[in-house]
């Protein structure tokens, strides 16, 4: 468990006016926070931030968290020494996701591993999971298309 505090701003303590009115919350004032190693891109864990964690994270140059379960915000390493020094801190393109990367300093996770994410691995391998249009509209490499009832197929040119 790291350092915690309750929940409250003051006018010292405020977010910038101007992230904050870009920044979309949750129905519980919060937003996801992804910590991601910044020269690696190994992502290591997923916490929560209110506006006071997010401008704490931004001035402190440590991640600062909102814990849901104890209702106290807690800074990354300040009991366990698995420090998180930030690099940079993004918004995603809804802004309704930060993107902290950062150096971290032994586990991120509070299992004692190094990323959250090395124990449930779900899938590993592209080819397993079932073949979908990319963005652009077409089909994985390899993959056929799904056929469009009531449509014919073009014919091809001959080159």
């Amino acid at each position: 468990m790291d350092t915690m505090s309750s929940r409250a701003t003051t006018p010292d303590t405020e977010l910038d006016p101007s992230i904050a009115a870009r920044l979309k919350r949750g129905p519980d004032g919060l937003v996801p926070a992804i910590a991601q190693q910044y020269d690696t891109g190994e992502v290591l864990m997923l916490g929560w931030m209110d506006d006071e964690a997010l401008h704490r994270t931004l001035t402190t140059g440590r991640c600062t968290y909102w814990s849901r379960s104890r209702q106290e915000y807690w800074v990354k390493g300040d009991t366990s020494g698995h420090f998180q020094y930030v690099k940079s801190v993004a918004l995603d393109c809804d802004a309704d996701t930060v993107l902290v990367k950062v150096d971290q300093v032994g586990a991120a996770c509070h299992t004692g591993a190094r990323t959250c994410f090395d124990a449930d691995v779900l899938a590993t391998d592209p080819a397993a999971a079932p073949s979908a249009p990319s963005s652009s509209g077409t089909t994985a490499p390899g993959a056929s298309a799904p056929a469009t009832p009531g449509t014919s197929t073009p014919a091809t040119p001959a080159q």
